[in-house]
């Protein structure tokens, strides 16, 4: 029986896993913390490596050309477009779901965020917070829309490239023939994992580390017949970067007015999330059921 798993992927995920876990390993034996001004150029570190990893194999070890084979297209059309506002459907859809959860309200001054705030900032960064708050000209809500939106295309999405070049390039390219459900599952499964010593020091769940890796896994899995539905649409890995660095970007929305429950239950990685996800897939199944145009269906012996 042939491996789903030919050299090539092998020694990709092998390499990235091996650069970002020791990253983070470092990172921890230092003394870092999670939340702070550092880890935010860690994890910025951390999602270029399966670029810099899917680069050098692709060019410098195996001599092949980078743009056409990992989808570098810059060629935006209809779905560049979907691949922005998805996000904000699914924060917002989220923040929806959570609401029908016992012991969640919806809670306009914020209350519910900043109680969960203490489990990554200390005290006086919370009331720093609380005074620029109030400052402000209009609901912060409406401030993160926006920075989320425009920085969701921009920025984000330049850090998004980092992690896109890998899974929606690399290994998209390296699992394309098992189909587009296996190939979808199992770079989500790998994505999942691969977050594991970022969750484990809070990243996500703050309150739940060791279970986050779990639920990180399983969101990740959710996510990927999505990225791989919008990289199929779009035939470009630039589209799914936006898509990466929006949800990025727009993740706080789904919590922002929210008091009560836990990072196991809200927003978009919480069980909330998990529902709308597992909708927006079963949308994608029967578009395929139905009107069977992927090439990504196929499935090898």
């Amino acid at each position: 029986m042939k491996s789903i798993f030919s050299k090539r992927s092998i020694y990709f995920i092998g390499l990235v896993f091996l650069f970002d876990w020791l990253l983070i390993a470092l990172f921890y034996a230092a003394g870092g913390k999670w939340n702070t001004n550092a880890s935010i150029i860690i994890s910025v570190i951390y999602m270029f490596i399966p670029m810099i990893i899917a680069v050098t194999l692709q060019r410098f070890i195996y001599h092949q050309p980078i743009k056409e084979p990992l989808g570098i297209k810059f060629k935006p059309n209809i779905w560049y477009f979907i691949a922005w506002v998805l996000p904000l459907f699914i924060s917002l859809a989220s923040f929806g779901v959570s609401l029908i959860f016992s012991g969640i309200s919806y809670s306009p001054d914020m209350a519910g965020m900043f109680e969960r705030y203490k489990y990554s900032l200390n005290s006086e960064q919370i009331s720093l917070m609380k005074e620029q708050i109030q400052t402000l000209p209009i609901h912060p809500f409406w401030l993160t829309l926006g920075q989320a939106m425009i920085g969701g295309a921009t920025t984000n999405t330049i850090a998004g490239f980092g992690e896109e070049l890998g899974w929606r390039g690399f290994l998209y390219k390296e699992f394309y023939e098992l189909g587009f459900y296996r190939s979808s599952i199992l770079i989500g499964t790998i994505w999942g994992i691969w977050h594991m010593p970022i969750i484990l020091m809070g990243h996500n769940y703050p309150q739940h580390p060791v279970f986050g890796v779990l639920m990180m896994t399983l969101w990740c899995i959710l996510l990927s017949p999505i990225f791989s539905f919008i990289r199929e649409r779009s035939d470009s890995v630039i589209a799914t970067s936006i898509l990466h660095g929006t949800i990025n970007g727009t993740f706080v929305l789904s919590i922002l007015l929210l008091k009560g429950g836990n990072d196991l239950i809200i927003g978009i990685t919480g069980i909330s999330g998990f529902i709308v996800l597992i909708m927006i897939n079963i949308l994608i199944f029967f578009n395929y059921g139905v009107k069977g145009t992927s090439p990504l269906l196929g499935v090898c012996p």
